[in-house]
């Protein structure tokens, strides 16, 4: 560990990067870890903050429960240490509530930015002998984007950036050699974040009685028109089915903030 801290320390030394980050397991944190780190130089922490739920940290033998959650977050943050917890959908026993439950905790925790992971079954792990043996069942893609967004949109109101939604698209992912089962999708971040413009539209459409005209109005922000829309005009045809419109015509508002919708 120190001699790759040193290498990278190196960089940020000679100015050719600004800081260094590391993830990590919040059973691995201690006082003795957070000195090393600080010495060379990380600035961020990613820890794995998978459930609060003592229930599905036991069931998916994560080998450490909610208590060392609680006092890694509080260690970290009290040095200073920028802090981005890293959570996950539909591991077995979880529930959408447990869920919202550990969003609520990381946005608690004093995190800087969370990370959403919707829970993808790779062979030959104990999480797939589980699944064979029907003790687990993963999320089918609509369950997880659902859910994801529920989630998403917990931290988006708290104001706590997600800086990623979902795995990085790679050879594992795309191999039935070793991707078993699970949502796995290479736009899994933009159907999440697709789902909740409609959810943010619908609620804002609800909110200034546009139910029931002819044609409403909708600005979103600059580059998440296509999000906004969804894939194949999911949500244009959603909106004007479950809004009573003919039609929903949509625009972009370089005022308007992430996420930040506006009816008329």
């Amino acid at each position: 560990m120190i001699s790759l801290l040193e290498l990278a320390h190196s960089y940020v030394k000679d100015g050719r990067v600004k800081s260094v980050r590391c993830s990590t397991r919040p059973d691995y944190i201690d006082g003795k870890i957070l000195d090393i780190l600080q010495k060379y130089g990380v600035t961020t922490v990613e820890l794995g903050l998978q459930s609060v739920s003592d229930k599905v940290l036991s069931i998916t033998r994560r080998g450490h429960g909610f208590s060392e959650e609680d006092r890694a977050v509080r260690m970290i943050v009290e040095r200073g240490i920028k802090l981005v917890g890293q959570m996950m959908i539909g591991l077995p026993g979880s529930s959408l509530d447990d869920e919202l439950a550990t969003a609520e905790f990381i946005i608690r925790s004093g995190a800087t930015a969370a990370r959403i992971y919707p829970t993808v079954v790779f062979r030959d792990t104990e999480l797939c002998f589980m699944a064979e043996r029907g003790e687990y069942t993963p999320l089918s893609l609509d369950e997880a984007v659902a859910r994801s967004a529920a989630v998403l949109r917990r931290f988006v109101l708290a104001g706590l950036p997600v800086i990623r939604i979902g795995l990085c698209s790679s050879e594992n992912l795309l191999s039935d050699s070793t991707y078993f089962a699970g949502p796995n999708h290479p736009a899994l971040g933009e159907l999440v974040e697709s789902y909740l413009y409609f959810d943010l539209i619908y609620a804002e459409a609800s909110r200034t009685c546009a139910c029931g005209r002819d044609i409403i109005n909708v600005s979103v922000p600059r580059g998440e028109l296509s999000k906004a829309v969804g894939q194949r005009k999911r949500n244009k045809l959603l909106l004007a089915q479950s809004l009573g419109v003919k039609d929903v015509k949509f625009s972009e508002c370089d005022t308007l903030a992430r996420y930040e919708v506006r009816v008329f």
